[in-house]
């Protein structure tokens, strides 16, 4: 399967590692980029499209239109906001653009980064793991040729890239001690971005990945990882 993507997010953390892995990877033939302000990166695979309004894609139809794979890499901090501000900008935005993008690309696999301990049952105190959780969840009911949902904790940032959090670069020397004691709740941002790329092409068995999966998505894809459709 050859990838012809769109992304949201590049200018982040997470975005900007998964833009990185899959302008490199061969089984991508193309990548859309969708943000605020430019990525400053220049590629023979990409394209990028300036966007204000992240509630409303009428404009971009013709553009968006085409594509089997979405990488949706966009997010925010819950702390100092109230959850309706909170669900606006996660709830609300992920799934004005996915019911945009599965509308136009019926065959298009969805990858959402979430977060560890995301709330599935969506009742829970913790305001941002509910809203995460119904977000996921949702996508789910969308009519895509599957939808994952990504559920990182401590992501070690890939060398070389700008956009890292400080405390992410600050605990990256202590990977290699923390990933066999902590390996559910850690991965690398290459696993990220490659698993996401694997998830596109050939599918997985779970639809939520945590980071066990994410790591092992990454290293290969294997025959038990053909997913089954949300039709």
């Amino acid at each position: 399967m050859s990838i012809r993507a769109v992304l949201f997010g590049a200018t982040g953390m997470v975005g900007e590692g998964v833009l990185h892995e899959a302008l490199k990877n061969d089984l991508v033939e193309s990548v859309l980029v969708i943000g605020r302000r430019p990525c400053n990166v220049t590629h023979p695979k990409l394209q990028e499209i300036l966007h204000n309004d992240f509630f409303d894609y009428t404009m971009l139809e013709n553009r968006l239109a085409g594509h089997n794979a979405c990488f949706f890499c966009l997010g925010v901090t819950s702390i100092g906001k109230k959850e309706d501000e909170y669900r606006q900008l996660t709830y609300d935005l992920t799934l004005a653009a996915a019911k945009t993008l599965s509308r136009l690309n019926p065959e298009m696999v969805f990858c959402y980064v979430s977060g560890a301990g995301t709330d599935s049952s969506e009742s829970g105190r913790t305001m941002w793991a509910r809203i995460k959780g119904k977000t996921e969840n949702d996508l789910q009911k969308l009519p895509f040729k599957a939808a994952y949902a990504f559920r990182p904790g401590y992501i070690r940032p890939t060398p070389g890239l700008k956009n890292a959090f400080a405390f992410a670069r600050i605990l990256s020397p202590l990977y290699p001690v923390v990933k066999p004691l902590f390996r559910k709740y850690v991965c690398t941002l290459e696993d990220v971005g490659i698993s996401m790329i694997h998830a596109a092409a050939f599918g997985y068995h779970a639809r939520i990945l945590e980071c066990d999966d994410i790591s092992r998505l990454a290293r290969g894809n294997t025959v038990d990882t053909a997913p089954e459709g949300n039709h």
